[in-house]
């Protein structure tokens, strides 16, 4: 892969073209990244309303009807439920996990199953978010891992 930056002061806005002889996974993996830097999503922490980029985001979980998103440093509160992200963060790189979690699965180092099926993901920060039985099955196609 070869990534060349063009400066062109007559350009308007930031545009990003990908040249590929075929449209492989790799290809659509790295458009969903470039994507997820221009869809911001806003939350609340302390007053303060702060808009992240999806690729901040390591989990939301919603918690007795209320929706949290969870970046590095900072956990924030929105009004949106957790099917409305999702829809948001559509053809992203996240993943529903359970009924009340999304996880980004770029932010996941480490899978480990459970005798129960479930399996314990621990992200980049050291949290762990239980990836219950009913998805885990299509977490492991997602990555690719065979059973």
């Amino acid at each position: 892969m070869r990534v060349e930056i063009i400066n062109n002061q007559t350009t308007e806005s930031v545009n990003v073209e990908i040249h590929c002889k075929d449209i492989t996974d790799e290809v659509k993996r790295l458009k969903r990244h470039i994507d997820n830097f221009s869809t911001g999503i806003s939350g609340t922490e302390d007053g303060n309303t702060y808009i992240v980029s999806p690729n901040e985001i390591f989990y939301i979980e919603s918690v007795d009807k209320k929706t949290f998103i969870y970046t590095e440093d900072k956990v924030l509160s929105t009004d949106k439920r957790l099917y409305e992200l999702e829809e948001i963060l559509d053809n992203r790189d996240f993943f529903r996990c359970s009924k009340s979690v999304i996880i980004n699965i770029n932010k996941v180092v480490k899978l480990k199953p459970e005798i129960t099926r479930n399996i314990l993901a621990t992200l980049s920060n050291n949290e762990v978010v239980v990836i219950s039985r009913r998805y885990a099955t299509n977490l492991k196609k997602l990555l690719g891992i065979r059973n």
